[in-house]
């Protein structure tokens, strides 16, 4: 059997790696389309911070891993994929096409430009790749002034890196409050003020309209009508799925390829994992991109399973958010922004910078939003993904939210055991 795995960052990585834990025998490809050794995107800010080098971010640190386990290696970026002769073509390489019996999609998100102009102009870059990282490096030196598009989970993420430089740092979201898909209003009030607190020049409710040439910085004029001149632009506006080279693949795609419970798409020995894909959500059973890296591990451990044989089904991608901000720990998930016919709680201390907010649809809890409170994030998590009936404690959570753990304890532990 011949494994072909589209994508080596996370979960094309994994994938391989049970696949060969699994089939011995079998031939594994991994294709990546950058010219650099497998790395994790989510050590790109640790990079930018001075607190490891390149190969810090590499996936696995010894240079022989993949050789040692016979997994071919090729760089390239995919034009073709042809699901009925089971071939692949690189880019440049129509005359060597590469034959498949089972593949996996792993080709992770590509970052979204938004349509603005200027955005072509040397000095503004996204942050998503090693080669981003470089250029950002170059320019994001102690003094340097730079604008951020974009204050969403990864956003604010970067913008950490960039406040360790010791930048003039402004950030500028068009959504109503920093970290707009996680957060509630309150929670990203309180984010906003935080960071501003540290020194960082918030603008929400605001849009980059423009970004032209001024000598050797950029001018960038903004929606509130004002101008600013900086040094660099980093553009951190969200990513989507990278898909475009699928247009005459055959398989079915709506904003991911879509994939059933086993990771299997449309099409027979095709299978897809990790920020590619468009899930099935665990909360509403509705289809969902879910560009997380613990919901890509999970979905490439059911891919590779699956594709030597095995039959593993997921639960549902749950939508699961941890977000270090400048120090303040902060945290979503499931149905975070609640439900038609549910009710919720919320307790805040804006002094101590606290917040935690409940979710519920009837007497089960379906999403949470936590600000400045670690203590209790797998309690919830544990509540929300068992869909634990709470019965009377629900009601002692309305009044006293913090007592998640005596809930889960009380109510969480019994279904398990009863379920057992």
């Amino acid at each position: 059997m011949k494994h072909v795995i589209v994508g080596n960052g996370p979960a094309g990585v994994i994938a391989a790696e049970i696949i060969r834990g699994r089939a011995p025998q079998d031939e594994i490809v991994l294709i990546g389309s950058e010219n650099a050794p497998p790395y994790s995107r989510m050590a790109i800010p640790y990079l930018l911070m001075g607190n490891i080098q390149e190969p810090g971010t590499y996936l696995r640190k010894d240079p022989n891993h993949f050789q040692q386990l016979k997994i071919e290696q090729l760089h390239g970026k995919v034009s073709v994929i042809d699901s009925k002769s089971k071939k692949i073509v690189l880019e440049g390489q129509s005359e060597k096409p590469i034959s498949f019996d089972r593949l996996l999609i792993a080709s992770g998100s590509v970052p979204i430009q938004p349509p603005i102009p200027g955005m072509n102009l040397p000095g503004v870059h996204p942050c998503w790749t090693l080669e981003d990282a470089r250029a950002i490096a170059r320019v994001a030196k102690p003094g340097a002034r730079v604008l951020q598009m974009g204050a969403g989970f990864i956003g604010c993420i970067i913008l950490e890196a960039l406040a360790s430089q010791q930048v003039e740092l402004t950030v500028v979201e068009m959504g109503d409050r920093m970290v707009p898909r996680m957060m509630t209003a309150v929670a990203g009030g309180m984010i906003k003020q935080w960071v501003q607190d540290k020194g960082v020049r918030v603008f929400t409710d605001t849009k980059v309209e423009a970004i032209t040439q001024a000598g050797s910085a950029l001018n960038v004029q903004l929606s509130n009508g004002k101008s600013l001149e900086v040094d660099l632009v980093i553009s951190a506006t969200g990513v989507r799925p990278n898909i475009d080279y699928l247009n005459t693949s055959g398989l079915q795609i709506d904003r991911g390829v879509l994939v059933n419970e086993r990771m299997q798409t449309s099409v027979k020995d095709i299978y897809a994992a990790g920020d590619v894909t468009e899930s099935i959500d665990f909360s509403t059973g509705t289809r969902i991109v879910n560009a997380i890296q613990p919901n890509a591990a999970e979905q490439a451990r059911i891919a590779a399973i699956n594709m030597t044989g095995g039959d593993a089904q997921t639960l549902g991608a749950l939508q699961i958010n941890v977000l270090d901000t400048l120090g303040l720990i902060s945290s979503s998930f499931g149905l975070w922004s609640g439900a038609p016919g549910g009710d919720h709680v919320e307790v805040i201390d804006p002094i101590a910078r606290k917040y935690l907010r409940l979710e519920f649809l009837g007497d089960v809890l379906i999403g949470a939003t936590c600000v400045g409170l670690t203590e209790h994030i797998g309690v919830l998590r544990g509540l929300i993904q068992g869909k634990v009936a709470l019965g009377s404690w629900k009601r002692v959570l309305m009044h006293h939210p913090i007592k998640a753990m005596e809930a889960y304890l009380a109510r969480g532990q019994a279904q398990s055991t009863w379920m057992n």
